[in-house]
C-alpha cells in the first residue's frame, strides 16, 4: 500500500473536523507535562473543543482550499490543533487560560469564523466572553430599565396612597393656623 493511501484518510479526517468548524486555534504544546497536557485536553473537551495532534503536511493539505487555508503559514514545529464547531471563542478561552498556569504552551495563531488572527489577535479574542455570558449580559440590559420602571410605579402607588392621607392632613392642619393668623388681625 502506498504512503498516499495511508495517509489519506487522516487527512479525511481533518477535513471533516474542520469542514463545520468556527474556528482552529494552532498552538505549540512543547515543554506541557503528560500531567499538563491530560489537564489541558480535559478542560478542551469539556468546552466542547476537539484537541488533537496532527502532521503539519497532512493538516496543510486538509485546509488546502477551504477557510483555514491561512494557517499553512503557520505549520511548523510540532502542533496541536484546538477545534471548535459551536462556540468560536472557546478554544482561545481556554488555552489563553490554561496558558496562564503553564507557560510553556504557546498560542500561535487562528482563524476564528474565518478571519486569521495572529497571537496577539488571538489574546484578544480569548478575552471576549462566551455567547452564553452576552446573552445573559444583553438580556440583563433589556430588562434593567423594564425592572427599574416597575419599581418605581411601585413604589409611587405605594407612597400614593400615604400621600393622600398626607394632603388630607395637612389642609386640615394649616386651617387653624389660617383662622389663627385672622383672629388676632381683627
Amino acid at each position: 500500500m502506498a504512503k498516499v493511501e495511508l495517509k489519506q484518510p487522516i487527512v479525511q479526517e481533518i477535513s471533516e473536523n474542520i469542514k463545520d468548524a468556527q474556528s482552529v486555534v494552532v498552538v505549540d504544546y512543547r515543554g506541557l507535562t503528560v500531567a499538563e497536557d491530560t489537564q489541558l485536553r480535559k478542560a478542551l473537551r469539556e468546552a466542547g473543543v476537539t484537541y488533537k495532534v496532527y502532521k503539519n503536511t497532512l493538516v496543510s493539505r486538509a485546509v488546502e482550499g477551504t477557510q483555514f487555508e491561512s494557517l499553512r503559514d503557520v505549520l511548523e514545529g510540532p502542533n496541536a490543533f484546538a477545534i471548535s464547531t459551536t462556540d468560536a471563542t472557546a478554544p482561545a478561552r481556554v488555552l489563553a487560560d490554561f496558558a496562564k498556569k503553564a507557560p510553556a504552551l504557546e498560542v500561535k495563531a487562528g482563524v476564528v469564523e474565518g478571519n486569521f488572527y495572529d497571537e496577539a489577535g488571538m489574546k484578544a479574542i480569548s478575552s471576549i466572553p462566551s455567547r452564553e455570558v452576552l446573552l445573559s449580559k444583553l438580556l440583563g440590559s433589556l430588562q434593567s430599565p423594564i425592572t427599574n420602571l416597575a419599581r418605581v410605579l411601585n413604589q409611587i402607588a405605594e407612597k400614593g396612597g400615604a400621600a393622600d392621607a398626607a394632603v388630607e392632613a395637612a389642609p386640615a392642619e394649616e386651617a387653624p393656623a389660617t383662622e389663627a393668623a385672622e383672629t388676632p388681625a381683627e
